[in-house]
């Protein structure tokens, strides 16, 4: 690798590690990383609220195909900003085929968020990507690409195919990811969604930098598997333990619940250090290592360092909407937060951490008042129709559409719509036809319980700068 941090900066979607933060924790010489994850509506939804600071056009006047940046601008910028009860401009949902404006934006998206993380110093700066979200991943790769990326962190999923992608993009090449279909069979055409810079006016004759390639894993035996099986050179791994937000990778024994009716994981789901050093590539631990002590034991393990998340989700810099910050650090203060695996919230499948905060859509009834609805689509499952053509289905839609769509009732049950609900984190929320806003949905580690300790007693209450964070962490 070019960079070794000690310090990697979880890559918190959506747009909870924003560029402010990953500028931030570059300039001080560990790894910021920009969310790379719903970052074309990000886009399109900072601009329809008036970029007042003017850094997001800033941006986009560096961004080298004019013609995608200024369609852009003249179709989502309202200067002053949308009126407070008028509902954002949307996206066309994302599928297999995306067009111009959908590539485009995820492009500017990207290269905007990595652009100013990167201005002003000599830093290396990583864009952090769900292998789940096979749409539009590769050009929001080719614009981080495009604004000089350094690294590239994925996980949820094990993403053999990113290696060669990135080979492929740093020479202006086309790149495929192979789509899983539900209800394909192995006598049906493989399903691709394929990128071409070639389609783009802008100077291919110079190579870009081709940024080092981290997966997410949860075991010794999957990096074992990238390092074997993938497309490409992997530069490291994160190996990410259940105690991290977002997704967690699911118990690889038995499925079995404890009495809250959350995931119990085992022997199984144990790393090897040991094997982890004979694979003889750089690796940080993840989940449960905020603090002076997991740095101090990861190093003890073998481990370059460690990826941090909770701490930097509520410092000053992070995108977390600030009255959000304000209640979740009150609670930790006095003891009175919680975190929960909840085995059933991500249309995906997989466990995701979600903060028990009153008010948010983690409360039952809060979100049951919500009217279904999938108006963004990134969770969206490709599945196999009876006529032979590929459709798209949620667990989190209406449910007379899901099930018009071969879905089954069950897997309705409990599911949330994550990309409207982590949009509300970060001030983005979706007012919808009903006239209701979209509610807010956190997700944290379970490092949130120890957030106390961290905080300073007479600030208790207080977003606090990321530096204090990078200080604490290398106290050791």
């Amino acid at each position: 690798m070019r960079t070794r941090p000690t310090i990697i900066q979880g890559g918190m979607g959506v747009a909870v590690s924003d560029w402010r933060l990953a500028h931030t924790v570059s300039s001080l010489g560990q790894l910021g990383v920009v969310s790379g994850t719903g970052i074309d509506t990000v886009l399109v939804r900072r601009l329809q609220d008036g970029d007042p600071s003017g850094h997001i056009r800033r941006a986009m006047e560096a961004f080298p195909v004019r013609d995608i940046a200024d369609a852009i601008l003249r179709r989502f910028f309202v200067p002053g900003g949308r009126p407070p009860d008028a509902p954002y401009a949307r996206l066309p949902l994302p599928t297999v085929t995306p067009s111009r404006l959908q590539l485009g934006a995820a492009m500017v998206g990207a290269f905007v968020e990595v652009w100013l993380a990167k201005a002003g110093h000599a830093g290396a700066v990583g864009i952090n990507l769900l292998t789940k979200i096979h749409f539009g991943a590769l050009p929001t790769l080719y614009g981080a690409m495009l604004a000089g990326v350094d690294v590239v962190l994925m996980g949820a999923g094990i993403p053999l195919e990113i290696p060669g992608a990135l080979d492929r993009l740093a020479r202006h090449q086309p790149a495929s990811l192979r789509v899983d279909v539900v209800g394909a069979t192995r006598d049906d055409a493989p399903v691709q969604t394929t990128f071409d810079p070639s389609e783009f006016e802008l100077d291919r004759t110079e190579p870009l930098l081709r940024p080092d390639f981290l997966p997410i894993v949860a075991s010794h035996a999957l990096a074992g598997i990238l390092r074997k099986r993938a497309n490409g050179e992997v530069q490291g791994f994160v190996v990410e333990g259940p105690t991290a937000g977002g997704h967690n990778a699911p118990p690889r024994g038995p499925k079995v619940f404890d009495d809250t009716g959350q995931p119990v994981y085992g022997p199984r789901d144990e790393v090897d250090f040991d094997v982890m050093k004979e694979h003889g590539l750089p690796f940080w631990l993840a989940g449960g290592s905020g603090s002076p002590e997991g740095v101090r034991d990861a190093l003890a393990a073998g481990a370059d360092g460690v990826q941090v998340g909770t701490l930097f989700a509520f410092c000053e810099e992070s995108g977390l909407d600030s009255d959000l910050k304000c209640r979740v650090l009150e609670g930790a203060a006095a003891g009175r937060v919680s975190v929960r695996t909840d085995p059933r919230a991500s249309p995906t499948g997989f466990p995701f951490k979600v903060v028990e905060l009153p008010g948010t859509a983690a409360e039952r009834e809060v979100y049951e008042a919500r009217e279904r609805v999938c108006d963004l689509g990134y969770l969206r499952e490709p599945y196999r129709t009876p006529d032979g053509k590929v459709g798209y289905r949620c667990a989190s839609e209406p449910l007379s559409d899901y099930q018009s769509k071969g879905g089954r009732l069950e897997d309705t049950v409990g599911r949330k719509c994550l990309c409207n609900s982590l949009l509300a984190d970060i001030g983005l929320a979706q007012r919808q036809k009903n006239g209701k806003v979209e509610p807010p949905l956190l997700t944290s580690g379970d490092d949130l319980a120890l957030l106390g300790r961290f905080l300073d007693p007479e600030e208790r209450a207080r977003p606090y700068p990321a530096a204090r964070v990078i200080d604490y962490l290398l106290s050791a």
